[in-house]
């Protein structure tokens, strides 16, 4: 298969696993159709629910759920992988490395998309997560 199928393939897998892991929406009290205001489930494009971890940094399991299954480490991460081969040493291809990145930078990659990293809408990745992604990996990282 090709790359935009199978990456196509995981994001539909992934979002009716979020979908059924969420289970119905509730009535409000009133016994009305769920408002606007209800809160949606986050998507997350792991397999595995992630759970905050002590003494991890704000971002970080934002940044688990939607980031590391393609810029975690490991030789099955396309992301990762790509970095790797671009920078050849110069810079770490794992995103939790870097300490160049910026907030706007991190916020502009992830809503318009670059090479062959989709561009993610807001209803994929709400603007709250991507503002802890983009603080997470804006961080000075410790060594």
């Amino acid at each position: 298969m090709t790359r935009a199928i199978c990456c196509m393939v995981a994001i539909v897998a992934s979002m009716a696993q979020a979908s059924f892991a969420a289970g119905p929406r509730v009535a409000s009290a009133a016994g009305s159709a769920p408002s606007a205001a209800d809160p949606l489930p986050s998507i997350s494009w792991t397999w595995t629910p992630i759970a905050p971890q002590p003494g991890e940094p704000a971002g970080w399991v934002q940044f688990q759920r939607a980031c590391s299954v393609c810029h975690g480490s490991g030789p099955a991460k396309p992301g990762t992988r790509a970095l790797r081969a671009k920078y050849r040493g110069k810079l770490p291809a794992l995103l939790e490395k870097r300490t160049d990145l910026t907030q706007t930078y991190v916020k502009y990659i992830v809503r318009h998309g670059v090479s062959v990293m989709p561009p993610f809408r807001k209803t994929e990745l709400s603007d709250r997560d991507l503002d802890a992604i983009a603080a997470y990996l804006a961080r000075k990282p410790r060594s």
